[in-house]
């Protein structure tokens, strides 16, 4: 801990703050901490009389932090990563080899690339080649052989005993406000490319309830999709972390999608030690906060 003047930043306590910003409140973090609200609340609370000062805002209607909060969230970000990698630099084995990782597009968009850069600076010496593809398309480059391992969405039933949860996820079907479904006739869909299980979902097993969608528009990115939610070109199937505020959950008259489920899949070859730390480490990492976090 960093002690001025008697005042300390206690990383439990900044660890606690980070995962409040990050999912939004109290009662989540606590639930993706591992904690209960009480102990999450205790721990901020004994960090805001350390340094005299509120960090939560908790007036109706304010925002959740403080300006003080917010100064101390950007300095907490780095405190957080240097004090991980500081205990991995001291508690690591020399590694040479290399990775074949594969990557989805939205876990890109997440600090798992803060993951994998401290990862290399820790481990010089082991090589990591990453491959960015839909879901479908990486788990067929594992069975190829083309890949060690990789990050892939799936959905929770169909986790394998030898894949490593990373965390679980809800899928939403969402439409802008302003879009106004028709009665009678094909509900306009906005879907990811063939390749994207979801879409086969909701082409195989989604239209059963005698739903009938009609595909207006094809995408590979997940932000081309959210700015066809917006434009209110139709309805789309998107996880928790890609809703925004101007997106309208559609609560009945779809089918309910499964829960999906992050998973590390490795390939079926030799053990690697080279990656069997990086598993570990991600593994440790987002256990730690709860899944991963997006990049700001």
């Amino acid at each position: 801990m960093t002690e001025l003047n008697g005042r300390r930043l206690e990383i439990d306590a900044l660890r606690a703050l980070w995962a409040v910003r990050h999912h939004g409140g109290v009662s989540r973090a606590a639930e993706a901490l591992g904690l209960s609200q009480s102990a999450v609340s205790h721990k901020i609370k004994r960090l805001e009389t350390s340094l005299d000062c509120d960090l939560l805002s908790r007036k109706a209607g304010a925002p959740m932090f403080t300006a003080a909060g917010e100064d101390l969230l950007d300095y907490a970000g780095r405190i957080l990563g240097l004090h991980d990698e500081a205990l991995l630099s001291l508690s690591k084995t020399p590694l040479a080899g290399r990775i074949a990782l594969g990557l989805t597009e939205d876990t890109t968009c997440t600090d798992l690339a803060r993951i994998l850069g401290r990862f290399r600076r820790l481990h010089p010496h082991v090589s990591v080649r990453t491959k960015v593809r839909m879901s479908l398309t990486l788990r067929a480059m594992l069975e190829q052989g083309e890949l060690d391992a990789a990050i892939v969405q799936v959905f929770a039933h169909e986790v394998r005993p030898t894949d490593v949860v990373l965390f679980r996820e809800q899928l939403h079907w969402v439409k802008h406000p302003d879009l106004t479904l028709p009665q009678d006739g094909p509900i306009p869909f906005l879907s990811f490319d063939d390749e994207c299980f979801y879409r086969r979902w909701v082409l195989d097993i989604g239209q059963d309830g005698g739903v009938v969608l009609e595909t207006v528009f094809e995408c590979t990115s997940a932000a081309g999709i959210i700015a066809a939610v917006t434009s209110a070109l139709g309805v789309a199937l998107l996880n928790g972390r890609h809703l925004r505020p101007e997106m309208q959950v559609i609560a009945h008259g779809l089918p309910s999608p499964p829960a999906l489920a992050y998973v590390v899949r490795r390939a079926r070859k030799a053990r690697n030690p080279a990656l069997d730390t990086l598993v570990a480490e991600i593994e440790s990492e987002i256990s730690r906060y709860g899944g991963l976090v997006l990049a700001s």
